[in-house]
């Protein structure tokens, strides 16, 4: 009997990845395909669609000729994307624009005067997603005041996942769970919100139909079915957003399980079962399904902030351990163990990239504070890495108020290789970690809806069987007491220096404006 499979292809920032996995959550066969951020000009983040596409049917392509290689049987394909693109299409399905991505800036002018209106609060509080420049109402607010040319040509505005699903099938349709991440989608009633898309110069006939999370598209068109290959009836799930569909693989799909995943960047989400909003508008509420709606916050500064402090203060180590083929981390690790914890009264204000959750403000800036004679670079080493966390925590406390209690956090993402960190994050919530053995985290989860429309699993709980714990993180009381005293520090600098970083951020745009 032919084993059965599932492909999960996960549409990300810089690379598309298809994974097999069996109907038990084991990955067969993967293949990932890269492509490049383009940005020619201060704030710009785009991708090419067409190499987007290209990487999805490529990966796509490999993995199922492996399928076939060794005779499984594929029950569907099922997506995964990044959240918050934007394309502009003209009335014969052609872009006006490449793919405006999350991490394009250009819009902050717009977000600002949003975020800053009443009608910008009342939307947040339909919508869940923040006033902020990474979503498609401020970028469709830019586009038609910077490119009108192009704004009034558009007869769609889609995202990435949308682009490539209608190539394949000629449908245009997004799924609640990007919808919802798109700042012009009312949660709460499943539909294009009114208000939002007037501010937005739209209507909802320029917008994709949205549909469930588990809406199956069939009949790919014949020139991608027979490059493939596949039977032209394979269903193929539209699937949802990769931040709701990694809780989904990790182990965090009922109310108060809280997951943490710091990767470049980081994010801590939960489930509830209704959508809810935060008044104070730290918090995004995105959907899952009908019955599983994701709270949580982003955060810009995860590795990123150790990474930057690595390339700037540990050039020579770098050098030497990547000449010995050696894993720089793990010095860097050893290295910031020998300073206490609390790096001896030394604070990081992570915001190197500015930030989103809790603060949702891309002026924000990095700083030390504390520092004394007696510091060295170790404690500058361990305070980043303390800081990085206390960062997380802001948003675990956030969520905390608006949701209720969260007992346990899963953990995964690139800092789960570092005890000491995933210790700290323990240590500083006061909760027991859990490091889950997610498999390839959004495309899993891209599965594991597949799985469920497909009827292939009764219920979306019914994935824990396949997610395993590798290891299990306890809080140190004692640590805990000194960590919340100085997260009660921690938690006032940012209120405190807001002005004097507008100031900065001002200073430092224009200096880049008069060098270009």
């Amino acid at each position: 009997m032919q084993q059965s499979t599932i492909v999960g292809v996960d549409i990300g920032t810089t690379s598309t990845k298809a994974v097999a996995f069996g109907l038990n959550g084991e990955v067969l066969f993967q293949q990932s395909v890269g492509y490049p951020i383009l940005s020619e000009e201060a704030g710009q983040a785009e991708q090419d669609p067409e190499q987007v596409l290209e990487a999805v049917l490529k990966a796509l392509e490999e993995v199922v000729e492996w399928l076939q290689d060794y005779s499984f049987k594929l029950e569907g394909v099922s997506f995964s994307s990044a959240m918050h693109s934007l394309i502009a299409m003209d009335a014969s399905g052609n872009p006006l624009t490449r793919c405006i991505i999350w991490a394009d800036t250009r819009s902050h002018i717009c977000a600002d005067s949003i975020k800053k209106s009443a009608l910008g609060h009342k939307i947040y509080l339909q919508t869940g997603t923040p006033i902020h420049p990474m979503s498609p109402l401020a970028k469709l607010c830019w586009l038609r005041q910077e490119q009108p040319y192009v704004f009034e040509r558009a007869a769609m505005f889609i995202g990435i996942k949308e682009y490539v699903l209608y190539q394949l099938f000629g449908e245009y349709k997004i799924d609640y769970s990007i919808a919802s991440a798109t700042g012009l989608f009312n949660i709460f009633e499943l539909n294009w919100h009114a208000d939002a898309l007037q501010l937005a110069g739209v209507n909802a006939s320029q917008l994709p139909t949205p549909v469930p999370t588990t809406h199956i598209f069939s009949g790919i068109k014949s020139r991608f079915a027979s490059r493939l290959p596949i039977p032209a009836a394979t269903p193929f799930i539209i699937g949802a957003s990769d931040g709701c569909l990694a809780n989904l693989a990790s182990h965090g799909v009922r109310p108060g399980e809280a997951v943490v995943t710091i990767g470049t960047s980081g994010a801590v989400r939960t489930m509830a079962n209704k959508p809810a909003t935060d008044r104070q508008e730290r918090l995004f509420s995105y959907i899952l399904n009908e019955d599983h709606f994701v709270l949580g916050g982003a955060v810009n500064n995860g590795g990123v902030a150790l990474r930057w402090f690595r390339d700037t203060f540990y050039t020579a180590e770098t050098a030497e351990a990547i000449a010995k083929e050696q894993d720089i981390y793990e010095l860097l690790n050893e290295v910031a163990e020998t300073v206490p914890a609390g790096a001896e009264g030394l604070l990081f204000l992570p915001y190197l990239l500015g930030e989103r959750a809790p603060v949702w403000d891309g002026a924000a800036r990095a700083c030390f504070i504390g520092a004394n004679f007696n510091h060295t670079r170790p404690h500058f080493l361990r305070a980043v890495m303390e800081g990085v966390i206390f960062g997380v925590y802001s948003v675990v406390q956030a969520l905390e108020q608006v949701a209720g209690p969260i007992p346990v956090i899963y953990a995964n993402g690139g800092f789960a290789f570092s005890e000491l960190w995933v210790q700290m994050l323990a240590d500083i919530s006061g909760k027991k970690v859990y490091l889950t053995e997610t498999p390839e985290g959004s495309a899993f989860g891209a599965a594991i809806m597949g799985m469920f429309a497909l009827k292939l699993i009764p219920s979306l709980e019914e994935a824990d069987e396949m997610i395993r714990i590798s290891k299990t993180f306890v809080p140190d009381a004692q640590l805990n007491q000194l960590y919340q005293r100085q997260y009660n520090v921690f938690k006032t600098l940012y209120p405190k220096l807001k002005d004097s970083f507008e100031e900065l951020a001002s200073i430092q745009y224009k200096q880049t404006e008069q060098e270009n």
